[in-house]
């Protein structure tokens, strides 16, 4: 391993910083795993009624939890950037950070569809493997293929923007930065009186899958990050942050109307994840570090791209999708699905993901000054 030296970035003001968060890996995988209890309540894994209810009405935020993705990844990109780092070397490394996981999937799916004789929609098939079907809102198109790498075409869209502004983000004002984070909530809370502008075969499209909507979830993050950074930041420690969470999701899900769902999770996602920075920064106890957590963490991509496909997959080689597993071979079902999507994650992040990080991605320049030629 050799190494160069590259100018020592900025001391942010106000605290010490940490290189690396691995509290906000931790919280990667709660991501995930409401992401995936979601579409175990939606999927029809489970037959009988009442065992469905329970999974559906403990999960029924789940969907969030891509949401929860965005905030976090504005968050860390943010926090990483390093002086030095030019945009083409940031584009590079995320591009072999998401991709051959991508097209890996995609290829598998393809021989999927082909295998069940499936109808492939040739255009559909090449917007997705080039990352484009998030823009396109015709039904069928932007959930196509392996359709959760929807929310890959928006954060190709992030990934795109952010050295562009990053300048913009650190010459920004403190108070501005605020604005921002308070600014998010209300126009995600704006956007059900204005999809009625949109026709309503894509409406739904408009509030849950266009990037330029869900980039606002991704721009709340960087702020945060960006006020962290200076020491600016205002909010509770980890513990308090975490049950403000298990709070909002639960009133949220029994009393409050599906439409404000979005609004009031974004402030609890970006206060959680700014709280969980905070506990690894100031070296105070956070479970979230553990060493099963960040595992967990970090095959979280994988098993995000990995989950629907299986699940969908298995069902219709058993015959049971669309039905469902009848009594309480649907609740085992869905805790063997987990088990099965995280065996599958680990082995893609092992054997594809990781092993192109290396090849692929240019090394970065270091918080302590170095860039190593090995990472």
């Amino acid at each position: 391993m050799t190494s160069t030296t590259v100018d020592r970035p900025t001391a942010p003001t106000g605290r010490g910083t940490a290189s690396r968060l691995p509290s906000l890996t931790g919280l990667r995988w709660v991501a995930a795993l409401l992401v995936f209890g979601f579409h175990a309540g939606t999927m029809r894994i489970i037959a009988e009624p009442d065992h469905q209810a329970v999974v559906g009405k403990i999960f029924t935020l789940g969907l969030s939890g891509v949401q929860f993705f965005f905030v976090l990844s504005g968050f860390v990109l943010v926090w990483s950037a390093r002086p030095g780092d030019s945009r083409r070397r940031f584009w590079r490394r995320r591009f072999a950070k998401i991709y051959p996981n991508h097209l890996l999937m995609w290829a598998v799916a393809m021989l999927a569809a082909l295998w069940f004789a499936d109808p492939i929609n040739p255009v559909a098939a090449v917007e997705n493997l080039f990352l484009l079907q998030a823009w396109d809102p015709r039904p069928g198109y932007f959930y196509s293929v392996n359709n959760v790498s929807w929310s890959l075409s928006c954060e190709l869209f992030f990934y795109l923007c952010l050295p562009l502004a990053l300048p913009l983000v650190r010459r920004a004002r403190p108070w501005q930065l605020w604005a921002v984070v308070i600014a998010v909530p209300l126009l995600i809370l704006a956007l059900w009186p204005a999809q009625t502008l949109v026709p309503e075969q894509y409406r739904w499209w408009f509030t849950q899958v266009f990037p330029l909507v869900r980039s606002l979830e991704f721009w709340m993050g960087v702020a945060a990050a960006e006020l962290m950074l200076r020491g600016r930041w205002r909010g509770p420690r980890l513990l308090v942050a975490s049950l403000i969470f298990v709070a909002t999701w639960v009133v949220a899900a029994q009393w409050i109307r599906a439409e404000l769902w979005a609004a009031i999770l974004s402030a609890a996602y970006v206060v959680l994840i700014a709280a969980a920075a905070d506990a690894d920064v100031r070296g105070s106890r956070s479970p979230l570090r553990s060493r099963p957590m960040v595992w967990l963490g970090e095959v979280s991509f994988a098993f995000y791209l990995v989950h629907v496909f299986a699940i969908m997959t298995i069902m219709r080689i058993t015959g049971d999708w669309g039905t469902g597993f009848p009594g309480w071979w649907g609740p085992a079902a869905v805790i063997g699905f987990l088990l099965l999507t995280l065996a599958l994650a680990a082995l893609l992040h092992r054997y594809v993901e990781q092993p192109m990080m290396r090849r692929l991605a240019p090394p970065r320049p270091s918080a302590a000054g170095t860039v190593h030629s090995g990472r």
